[in-house]
């Protein structure tokens, strides 16, 4: 199994990032990243989608009706701390909604095909779509973890559009030269792979090359 190791930021004032989760099956990738960032340091602006809710409570058991408590149980009293700011999906006057607003960037993990058809066609429906689309108009990264198979022409035209607008496209394709042993190697090597794009140190899978230590 991989040893968390990732490198928390030396900046004064924790660096800003906004994780949208949607109600593509994969929720355990946006949980980990999440995980991966506060250990880092970094503050977290969260926001998930009804369906999103639902696919926690499918895959992970959470209890939707809870929201808050399911988040701080999950993120060790990351709300309550200050750590993480939740954002509904519903509040579009959130701070992520404007332009205005400081941040390294987004991070939509797992992506389903109707967020990103909303974000390719630009239709900022509700906060996570219009955070999204914050993040085009500022040239900030945005980067988006499509989960979906098979594909069919207007997926691939949507990722293709978003992918020349600077968007990095990063599908839940997980590798298995590091030889993985458990669920959460699998798990891993993917937010590694996040983590690689959005230039943040970590050591959450080995290597192609890399000798065993």
């Amino acid at each position: 199994m991989v040893t968390r190791t990732t490198v928390p930021t030396q900046s004064a004032q924790p660096t800003r990032w906004v994780v949208g989760i949607t109600g593509a099956s994969g929720a355990i990738y946006g949980i980990t990243l999440c995980r991966e960032l506060l250990h880092a340091g970094f503050h977290l602006h969260l926001v998930i989608s009804d369906a999103g809710w639902r696919v926690l409570k499918e895959e992970l058991g959470w209890d939707a009706s809870h929201r808050t408590d399911c988040l701080n149980r999950a993120f060790e009293q990351a709300l309550t701390e200050g750590r993480m700011t939740y954002h509904p999906l519903n509040d579009i006057g959130a701070s992520i909604a404007s332009g205005s607003f400081r941040c390294e960037g987004m991070v939509i993990i797992p992506c389903s095909m109707g967020t990103l058809s909303a974000i390719a066609n630009g239709a900022s429906t509700n906060l996570l779509t219009r955070a999204a689309d914050v993040m085009l108009k500022e040239g900030r990264p945005l980067l988006i973890v499509p989960r979906e198979t098979p594909l069919h022409a207007i997926h691939l035209e949507n990722m293709l559009k978003l992918a020349r607008l600077g968007v990095r496209i990063i599908p839940a394709m997980p590798a298995f030269y590091q030889g993985p042993q458990t669920l959460e190697d699998i798990v891993s090597f993917m937010v590694g792979k996040v983590m690689d794009n959005m230039g943040i140190e970590h050591n959450l899978y080995k290597r192609w090359g890399q000798p065993n230590e």
